[in-house]
């Protein structure tokens, strides 16, 4: 007889462009399979949030899978003991499953359990299923290899599959089975195949038009942007069927819409930048917890201040635009703006790890790969981006001049008129009495002159002997190569020019 085929489900949370299931499925009967892995959910990542879109991605699966023949079985415990009792219940078989780059916890599990398959003869094969690279031993032709693979043919549907008789699916469990805290999220996205494919055509085919001009607004990105990040966080959607939708969309845009030949073709550009930055983290696995470049270790860790996490964590800085994006991103699950982290990092001067961890519980969309890299790269820890420091102030005169979308966010300031709204520690008492400003703080720091330390201690580590030589390492292992974009040399010109710009002057977004 031969051996029953499992498949893993992981961040994969589809059966369409599957291949580990369109390969398993042509060898034979086969077993759809989900592990709720309690100790992944007692990380200091996980957030319940992150559950209830993948609880909803679930039970979609599941009807789905079983319309082909064979629902999902979904187990909870320890994967290693789990996979052991599978074993025994229905003999040697052999395991599927896409390439997973995930937080550190995942990756120590998934060398945990290729030690459980060697020692029993189970073959394990790991699939890729987007434009990462295991064991990538440069950086040379990486983009091109990217574009090779986002064209390949989509793994096709099964149109059947064969069951494995006898097994309970189980029950895909609630929110309080896992032990975790409640995470109200008013304005969560939804999860689920269905709701994915929704997402793409609308923005393809109608919001997407400014995505280009509008990605960075915080009273714009909600409906300009894709809002297909936590689809492919957590795979209802791929990567690749997403490139070739937007590449098809392209191709048959009449010459005169320009704008949507603009827009996508910067959409398309973050779609290579979402593989570029998880590419950094398959690499080099230590960047979820130490400086990508070493000069900076003990630059913020030392000095760490919770008087003023807190007060970044709850959104209660002082300064509008940093508070209402904060009590967005609790509510929503979701926000395109940097700001958060370059305050914090700078104006705040927070070692990334903490406020990173916060977010990721905050994201919906939560991508440790992304996360990670990003994190570092705002806070000017790589030693190879630009510093990016943002004035607070004119960012929120900037994007949002007459106070809407901070008057949304934060009630204290409801009645407060632009342009007053922008620095409400400048109202008199009779005008917070007028207005009723209520017990909204004052800046936990001066933005202008914390940004100016900022700056100068960011630079004299930039001076430091030794600091070039380990950049162009920086450089060698996680650098893009694809033409026209600036090596680590133009770089650090490009960052001498940004020290010399006013404080106030508005940085642009990756």
């Amino acid at each position: 007889m031969s051996r029953i085929q499992v498949v893993w489900f992981k961040r994969d949370l589809r059966w369409q462009d599957h291949a580990p299931l369109a390969e398993a499925a042509a060898r034979g009967p086969m077993l759809p399979l989900y592990l709720v892995e309690p100790a992944l959910w007692q990380q200091p990542d996980a957030a319940g949030r992150h559950w209830d879109f993948i609880r909803d991605s679930l039970l979609e699966l599941r009807a789905g899978l079983a319309a082909l023949g064979a629902p999902l079985v979904v187990r909870s415990g320890e994967a290693e003991r789990l996979l052991e009792r599978l074993h025994r219940r229905i003999g040697d078989f052999e395991l599927w499953s896409h390439e997973e780059t995930g937080n550190d916890w995942t990756y120590q599990r998934d060398r945990r359990v290729a030690d459980w398959c060697r020692a029993r003869a189970i073959p394990w094969t790991e699939l890729p299923q987007n434009g990462v690279i295991r064991r990538l031993s440069s950086r040379q032709g990486w983009a091109t290899r990217w574009e090779q693979f986002m064209r390949q043919p989509l793994a096709a549907t099964p149109a059947g599959l064969q069951p494995v008789a006898g097994i309970d699916p189980g029950q895909i469990p609630e929110l309080p089975d896992l032990g975790l805290p409640a995470d109200p999220c008013p304005g969560r996205q939804a999860g689920g195949r269905v709701e994915g494919e929704r997402l793409l055509h609308d923005f393809l085919h109608r919001r997407g038009q400014r995505y280009h001009l509008e990605l960075s607004s915080p009273l714009s990105a909600e409906s300009s942007c894709s809002r297909l990040s936590p689809h492919l966080a957590w795979g209802t959607l791929s990567l690749r069927e997403v490139a070739q939708a937007t590449a098809q969309r392209l191709r048959t845009l009449p010459r005169e819409q320009t704008d949507w030949k603009r827009a996508l073709a910067a959409f398309n550009g973050r779609l290579h930048w979402h593989c570029h930055f998880i590419q950094k983290l398959e690499s080099e696995p230590e960047l979820e917890f130490r400086n990508a470049h070493r000069a900076y270790d003990g630059l913020r860790e030392d000095e760490f201040s919770s008087k003023h996490f807190e007060a970044w964590r709850q959104g209660r800085t002082g300064l509008p635009l940093v508070d209402a994006c904060m009590r967005a991103l609790a509510a929503t699950g979701w926000i395109n703006f940097p700001m958060l982290v370059s305050f914090a990092a700078y104006q705040l001067w927070l070692h990334w790890r903490e406020p990173g961890l916060h977010l990721a519980r905050l994201y919906t969309d939560y991508e440790p790969g992304i996360h990670w890299s990003q994190m570092q790269m705002q806070s000017g820890t790589t030693g190879i981006n630009t510093v990016r420091l943002y004035n607070p102030v004119k960012q929120s005169q900037d994007q949002d001049p007459h106070g809407r979308f901070l008057r949304h966010w934060l009630p204290e300031l409801a009645h407060v008129p632009a342009p007053l709204i922008h620095q409400p520690w400048k109202l008199s008492a009779t005008e917070r009495r007028q207005y009723r400003v209520g017990d909204y703080p004052p800046p936990v720091v001066d933005p202008l002159e914390s940004a100016r330390q900022a700056r100068e201690r960011i630079h004299a580590v930039r001076k430091g002997e030794g600091h070039r030589q380990e950049a162009q390492s920086v450089q060698a292992r996680h650098g893009s190569r694809k033409a026209g974009l600036p090596q680590v040399s133009e770089r650090n010109a490009a960052a001498k020019r940004a020290a010399r710009k006013p404080a106030g002057q508005t940085q642009l977004d990756l």
